[in-house]
């Protein structure tokens, strides 16, 4: 009996340790797939929560470490577990982000982060083109800021006759490549892939239809750029850049001097001028239509597509002159006989010397 007994409580003592040690392995397990899930978590879905909800981008530098761009991020985000971010790193193999412009959610895992930085897996950025570009060195000097790019590599492929016979244009008309717009490009695109990509949006633009109404008016897509140019230097007017046009195709047809100047400014240079005076007609320049018959060498800005179209669409009109409104309301008077011109213009003389414009 006392040994039934005895071993009745032998077998109970045993039973309370094996349950002991199934509690202490659940728990062991808990723990284990806690820190599981804990992982994945921080690895597949958040570490990283953005201080202020919003999302937030950076530029990565070549020689930018690792190490250098985490510290800048904590400054935007708050990193939920370090020791996560640095074990999923370092079983990753992250040790340097490739270049580029990037820019990340409110929330990311550590996966989508080092993934990204490790591939280049870059944000488009939006570079814009318009009108306010004159030269070839001020367009080298906007992608210059806007790109990892040198202006001085940029300005040396616009100013090389072989490189720009590529698209069939010259150092003279290669800002033409360039239609003002917006269009998406990542941050480290090179020169030549720039170039690249700008010449099928130039092809792209010219078109069938934009081509046919070129011809139809005599000229080439170069040339209506250029003319569109010096249109859209006369007036930041929507509703007179198809009546400039059709004067300035007059003029053209037949054989008389634009005497545009706009073109003048830009033979001189000093595109702050706000009156042309006499001498400066006289400069020697092939820019200077004042001297010079015909179209310039090439544009003398940028100009928009809407404005291309109306060299395109421009009316047919009897129109060979015009002059600024001497009410300085900022529109034109546009004559077809050179004495009512020339009464218009005297008038517009007279209220500039009134308001001592120089």
């Amino acid at each position: 009996m006392r040994e039934d007994h005895g071993l009745f409580r032998k077998n109970i003592l045993i039973m309370k340790n094996v349950k002991k040690i199934f509690f202490v392995a659940a728990i062991a397990l808990l723990v284990v797939f806690v820190g599981f899930i804990e992982q994945y978590y921080r690895l597949e879905v958040c570490n990283f929560v953005s201080r202020d909800g919003e999302s937030h981008s950076y530029y990565v530098y070549p020689d930018m470490s690792a190490d250098s761009l985490y510290c800048l991020m904590c400054m935007d985000y708050e990193v939920q577990s370090e020791d996560a971010w640095h074990a999923h790193s370092k079983h990753m193999l992250y040790q340097q982000p490739k270049k580029g412009y990037y820019r990340f959610p409110a929330e990311m895992g550590n996966k989508h982060l080092i993934r990204r930085l490790q591939l280049g897996e870059e944000t488009p950025i939006r570079l814009s083109f318009t009108q306010a570009v004159r030269t070839p060195a001020q367009l080298a000097g906007l992608m210059d800021k806007k790109l990892l790019l040198d202006s001085a590599e940029v300005l040396a492929r616009l100013t090389d006759k072989t490189y720009m016979a590529k698209f069939g244009l010259t150092p003279e008309t290669a800002v033409c490549l360039f239609i003002p717009n917006t269009y998406e490009v990542y941050w480290t695109i090179t020169p030549d892939q720039l170039f690249a990509r700008m010449h099928k949006e130039y092809q792209r633009f010219w078109n069938e239809e934009r081509l046919a109404k070129a011809k139809q008016i005599g000229l080439t897509p170069v040339e209506v750029a250029t003319l569109a140019s010096i249109v859209a230097s006369e007036t930041n007017r929507k509703e007179e850049h198809p009546t400039i046009a059709s004067l300035y195709i007059n003029r053209l047809r037949k054989g008389i001097a634009l005497q545009a100047c706009p073109t003048v400014i830009f033979a001189v240079g000093d595109f702050k001028m706000r009156r042309v005076l006499k001498r400066h007609l006289k400069i020697d320049s092939p820019y200077n239509t004042y001297t010079q018959r015909g179209l310039p060498p090439g544009p003398i800005r940028l100009a928009r597509p809407d404005v291309i179209d109306s060299v395109l669409n421009a009316p047919k009109t009897d129109y060979l002159y015009m002059c600024a409104n001497p009410d300085f309301s900022g529109t034109h008077v546009f004559s077809s006989s050179y004495s009512k011109h020339s009464a218009v213009a005297r008038q517009y003389q007279q209220e500039l010397n009134k308001r001592r414009v120089r």
